[in-house]
């Protein structure tokens, strides 16, 4: 799995992302679940997921309302199918309102970027 962390910080929240090929649901919640092994992840706020299948789209919010679909819409407009990824964050103590899906759009932004260099 491909990690982008302290990426993003506001607030005293921070954000990482992260991904892998991936081409079912099963599969996405098996990937999330290895991240999470990671204790810094583990100990995450949220770890908000997306992937697109043949099968159609997943998403989990894991408590961020609306920021899976934020990330399934960005890889909708890629046309990235059987591709995970996982946008996280540690909650700083300070909420950020809407600047929060502005922060998981940067983040998706920053792993395509990457993606498609490599």
């Amino acid at each position: 799995m491909r990690i982008f962390d302290n990426i993003i910080s506001d607030r005293g929240s921070k954000y990482a992302v992260s991904g892998a090929p991936c081409s079912s649901d099963c599969e996405a919640k098996a990937l999330v679940k290895e991240l999470c092994r990671k204790k810094k992840f583990a100990k995450a706020t949220h770890n908000t997921w997306a992937v697109l299948t043949a099968n159609g789209p997943c998403k989990n919010d894991d408590g961020e309302a609306g920021a899976g679909m934020v990330i399934l819409r960005m890889l909708e407009r890629e046309e990235l199918y059987d591709h995970l990824i996982v946008v996280t964050r540690w909650f700083g103590g300070k909420h950020l309102g809407g600047d929060r899906f502005r922060h998981v759009q940067d983040a998706v932004r920053i792993y395509l970027h990457d993606l498609r260099a490599s």
